[in-house]
């Protein structure tokens, strides 16, 4: 079992597959519920990972590695390993899969099978993205995520699904190549791809790091979204699906901060350490002007996507502090983001099956008729705005303590223009509830409305258990991760010192 979990867990979705594509396509009732079930079976055995992971193990676990593609004397690997860098991100994935399915039921009801094809598919991408210690797999999981969610909003869309999955595509591909060409020049010289080995060779002289860390931080920034790189994310949100919209706020966007972590920073230290005050200035502007953008909107749902630019921006900021305090706030953030990003994403989507639309105006006074609803959308607004107790506190305060005591970034000021963005949050938030919820019912169209369903309900209730246990009890998040990120601070610590 040691040995094969992490296949299972990442290919476990492609069984699921297999049998759609053998279900006739007007067996819809049949079809949502292999697909739910195989979601299902998969964080089954994403717990059971859990349970088989050491939390005190820095390195890298229940790896498993096969030779897979043999070119002359290049060997390309099939290297699966994971550790407390990843482990909560491969959780987060197989817990909000199906929690995405569910919500799809009602509002899928065309090609029923080839969407549930095409999210399973995405999953697997995903998974191996966050498992992959092979350079060239990793580039295989990478972009197959791509085709997937092309699919995903380009025929499930909205009106203008076609240009937002078409810029979607473009966008990530472009910043993907340089990162491909980066690949090569390390398979090159170290005459691997196997990440962990790679990292243990370091001596990429400085200037040659330099180069790399753009090229790989291309594709990252792009898929982030950080500042000025993030036009394509909000018209994506707008036009996908909600399921969709879930999964690619949830996961797909963490894959970038991800990279950073994985790639950037350990296999090249001395770059990082340089850039980490242009990082952290580029998380701040993209924290501040998220958040202004997010106040500006009418569109409930442009509202929430801006305001993952402002959130992932602290997650970046806390990744390039460089400190213990920095990158576990920032690993546990993105955890946080995704499940309170996620669930906003599934509120505006249940009240857009109601009304047809997501203008804010178009609302009002909505807590007399929904109280459930309401309640619900309360909670998840004060998580997203970092509300003490609830999930985006532990995680944004973490980030700002490190980011104050950072000598990477080497300025105060950095941390305390990003905690305007904590009391911004709270505005725009505030202000979406406000006009949603509060004051008089105007509108005939909302005097009608019902409450939330038995199945909307299940489909919030896990995530709103999560965000109350890590705002409450974030210790068990934390031990994860610990471990593994000292592992990473042994090698900047020695790259410190170098660039000094």
């Amino acid at each position: 079992m040691d040995s094969t979990i992490l296949t299972l867990v990442t290919f476990s979705p492609i069984l699921g597959t297999l049998i759609l594509i053998f279900l006739p396509g007007k067996r819809i009732k049949a079809i949502r519920w292999t697909a739910l079930l195989t979601s299902i079976v998969t964080f089954a055995i994403s717990l059971l990972l859990l349970s088989l992971f050491d939390p005190n193990d820095p390195d890298l676990q229940l790896v498993i590695r096969l030779p897979w593609i043999r070119i002359a004397e290049w060997t390309i690997e099939y290297h699966l390993g994971v550790d407390g860098l990843s482990l909560l991100l491969v959780l987060l994935t197989t817990f909000l899969t199906p929690i995405a399915i569910l919500s799809s039921w009602a509002a899928i009801e065309e090609r029923v099978k080839e969407f549930m094809v095409f999210f399973l598919l995405l999953e697997v991408g995903m998974i191996g993205v966050f498992l992959a210690q092979d350079l060239f797999l990793f580039y295989i999981f990478w972009e197959f995520t791509l085709v997937p969610m092309y699919f995903l909003i380009g025929i499930w869309g909205g009106s203008r699904r076609m240009y937002a999955a078409i810029k979607f595509f473009l966008y990530t591909m472009a910043g993907s190549v340089l990162m491909l060409l980066a690949i090569i020049w390390l398979a090159l010289q170290g005459g691997t791809f196997s990440v962990p080995e790679l990292i243990a060779q370091g001596g990429i002289p400085e200037n040659i790091q330099t180069w790399l860390f753009l090229a790989f931080a291309a594709a990252f920034a792009i898929k982030v979204p950080m500042w000025p790189l993030h036009s394509w994310l909000p018209d994506a949100h707008v036009e996908a699906p909600t399921a969709a919209s879930v999964i690619l706020a949830g996961v797909m966007l963490k894959m970038g901060t991800y990279g950073f972590l994985r790639f950037n920073i350990p296999l090249f230290p001395n770059a990082a350490v340089r850039f980490a005050p242009w990082m952290a200035l580029f998380a701040v502007i993209g924290i501040l002007y998220g958040a202004a953008v997010s106040y500006a909107q009418k569109d409930a749902k442009k509202l929430v996507a801006y305001s993952s630019v402002s959130h992932l921006g602290f997650v970046v900021l806390g990744l390039f502090a460089l400190n213990a305090q920095g990158i576990q706030g920032g690993i546990l953030q993105m955890v946080n983001h995704g499940l309170s990003t996620g669930a906003l994403f599934l509120i505006v989507g249940m009240i857009y099956e109601r009304r047809h639309t997501r203008e804010l105006d178009a609302f009002g006074g909505l807590w007399k008729v929904m109280p459930i609803y309401a309640v619900i959308t309360l909670i998840v607004t004060l998580s997203s705005m970092g509300l003490p107790g609830l999930n985006g506190f532990v995680g944004e305060f973490a980030i700002l303590l490190g980011a104050f005591g950072s000598p990477a970034i080497n300025s105060a000021w950095f941390a305390g223009f990003a905690t305007l963005g904590v009391i911004l949050a709270a505005v725009y938030m505030l202000n979406m509830f406000q006009k949603m919820f509060l004051g008089r019912i105007d509108k005939d169209e909302n005097k009608a409305l019902l409450d939330l369903n038995v199945r909307e309900i299940i489909t919030l209730v896990p995530i709103l258990m999560l965000i109350f246990w890590i705002g409450l009890y974030p210790k068990p998040f934390f031990n994860l991760m610990a471990p593994s990120v000292e592992k990473v601070l042994a090698v900047i610590q020695t790259a410190t010192i170098a660039v000094r």
